[in-house]
């Protein structure tokens, strides 16, 4: 493998982390994607949410920004601004986690479907086609009822149905490489088939995943904050479609709580455009027929 395809080294991370930066799609991208991750891990650690501490009567319920609470409080009397930092938590890391679970999937399905092509790639793509037809959404709520507002089962059942374009990609990339002279050549080395796919076909393909990676994360937090506001999400376990879910039920819009529902609906919008902006920008520097303009 050449220098130039060992991109996800430390020399390659540095070169793509350049390129991103002198991007403007992909600088403003790591931006909202650095003072998310600062929200998410590094607020809740200095404003702890406890969802048990409600306000002691009615005057607290739904009460503007104030010295008290900076960002208002909820129907409960709860501080409105620690949900934001800990629901900012938990989305990113149910996005994280399912997206892991779908790269993996069909990262392997397509490498495997494309490497070895004949019955095995007819079998597996049919199984993607068939998850492809399905409606992914009306799918993820059945799953999500019938199993359970936990936020494993939702990880799960997130990563378990956003692994179909993954594999698609991965499958086309890997069936060009399969062509290339160094399969054959490996092969009269005597390496094994699965020794080519670990040493040869998966750094090759590996930018590609990491591109459409990235892209996957903005696709699983819009998913959870669906579930969640639509009431399948865990109740024990603030998110921001969860705190979007019971501004909803609880009238905030009606009674013009603008700081109940407002922050948690524009993090939402923030997290996913940061992820796309990195994501777009990531694929064009990785994308041969684009190299030339980054």
């Amino acid at each position: 493998m050449s220098r130039k395809d060992a991109t996800l080294t430390t020399h390659g991370f540095k070169y793509f982390l350049r390129k991103l930066w002198r991007d403007p799609m992909g600088r403003w991208g790591l931006l909202i994607l650095l003072i998310t991750s600062f929200v998410a891990v590094i607020c809740p650690i200095f404003f702890p949410f406890d969802p048990s501490k409600v306000g002691v009567d009615a005057s607290s319920i739904l009460t503007g920004p104030s010295q008290t609470h900076w960002l208002g409080s909820d129907e409960l009397g709860r501080d409105v601004l620690r949900q934001f930092f800990s629901g900012a938590r938990i989305s990113l890391f149910v996005g994280i986690m399912a997206t892991i679970i779908s790269t993996i999937v069909g990262s392997g399905i397509g490498v495997f479907a494309g490497y070895y092509m004949g019955r095995l790639d007819g079998f597996l793509m049919r199984i993607t086609d068939f998850f492809l037809v399905v409606p992914a959404l009306p799918l993820m709520i059945a799953l999500g009822a019938i199993f359970g507002q936990n936020i494993t089962v939702i990880i799960m059942v997130i990563g378990f149905l956003s692994w179909p374009r993954t594999a698609r990609i991965v499958r086309s990339q890997t069936l060009s490489l399969r062509q290339r002279q160094f399969v054959p050549r490996a092969k009269s080395l005597g390496s094994t088939n699965l020794r080519i796919i670990r040493t040869h076909i998966t750094p090759h393909v590996m930018p590609l995943i990491v591109a459409n990676t990235i892209l996957v994360v903005a696709g699983c937090i819009l998913s959870e904050a669906t579930l969640s506001f639509i009431g399948l999400g865990d109740p024990d376990r603030i998110s921001w479609g969860t705190m979007l879910h019971f501004s909803f039920v609880s009238g905030a819009i009606g009674r013009g709580a603008w700081w109940y529902f407002l922050p948690p609906g524009f993090g939402i919008l923030f997290i996913v455009l940061g992820f796309t902006l990195v994501g777009h920008s990531f694929e064009k520097i990785t994308n041969p027929r684009h190299r030339g303009e980054s």
